[in-house]
């Protein structure tokens, strides 16, 4: 009898530890089923990537008179719209483009996108480089595109009274012009007009104002011609300043090479439209 009780308890004790070794083994395969249909979400870099101001990088291994055809290649159609939406002759535009940005290959042109040295002044809130110039790491603009550069220079000339006298030369008068910016005050190097005109001629750039011109000679522009522009006041943004002046919120971020639609007080906003 006792040998049937043990012989019992012995059955019992194998056949419980049977099943209890069968439910663990099948936990592990459910677990491990279900971690077989996790997904990994790969993380969207487009749409995270930061926006790389756009640089043109003129090769090094050119010629001087090569660089300066490459760059009146890069250029000429960004002077060209300049003449046309700010009535300064192209062939300016780019003459001093050449010559202040040393066709493209100045340090200040190579890390800013800055091609007349344009400093920051006040109320500029863009991005900045620190350069030599006239003084230590003084502070220049940097743009995200060489073009806002451009608008900027044609900017200068047409809000600054002492330049308004040049508006009233035919606007392909480049021998008038350059001797015009000196004597306004531009340049301080008396040879400025020279190297401006010798620059045109060599390069023939007034070919680009008879292409804007097509034949016929714009009259002279209004000492008082402005480009129109707005200072920004406590509370304004960019919706309400759109609707003030029926412009899109996307035209005034165009204009003032915005990429975002933070402002701050006393900025100034360019409200000019573009060709």
């Amino acid at each position: 009898m006792i040998a049937r009780l043990i012989a019992l308890s012995l059955i019992s004790i194998i056949f419980f530890g049977s099943c209890k070794s069968k439910k663990t083994a099948t936990r592990y395969t459910k677990k491990s089923k279900t971690e077989r249909v996790v997904k990994v979400q790969e993380p969207d870099e487009e749409g995270t990537k930061a926006e790389e101001p756009e640089v043109f990088i003129i090769p090094t291994n050119l010629s001087y008179n090569e660089r300066v055809e490459y760059y009146i290649n890069l250029y000429r159609d960004i002077a060209k719209d300049n003449m046309v939406n700010y009535k300064i002759p192209a062939s300016i535009t780019l003459a001093q483009g050449i010559l202040e940005s040393g066709a493209g290959a100045g340090e200040l042109t190579q890390k800013a996108n800055n091609h007349f040295g344009i400093k920051c002044h006040r109320g500029w809130e863009g991005e900045r480089a620190y350069h030599d110039d006239d003084e230590k790491q003084e502070c220049f603009r940097k743009y995200a595109h060489p073009k806002y550069s451009y608008r900027d220079h044609s900017l200068f000339l047409t809000q600054r009274s002492r330049y308004q006298g040049l508006f009233s030369l035919r606007i392909d008068d480049y021998k008038g012009w350059a001797r015009g910016l000196r004597k306004a005050g531009y340049a301080t190097d008396p040879k400025y007009p020279q190297k401006l005109i010798s620059i045109i001629e060599r390069y023939r750039l007034d070919r680009f104002d008879k292409e804007v011109l097509g034949g016929k000679v714009l009259k002279p522009t209004s000492k008082k011609t402005k480009i129109a522009t707005y200072y920004v006041k406590s509370g304004d943004t960019l919706y309400n300043i759109s609707q003030r002046f029926n412009l899109s919120v996307e035209a005034i971020k165009k204009y003032n090479g915005l990429k975002n639609n933070t402002i701050s007080v006393g900025q100034v906003l360019y409200l000019s439209s573009a060709k």
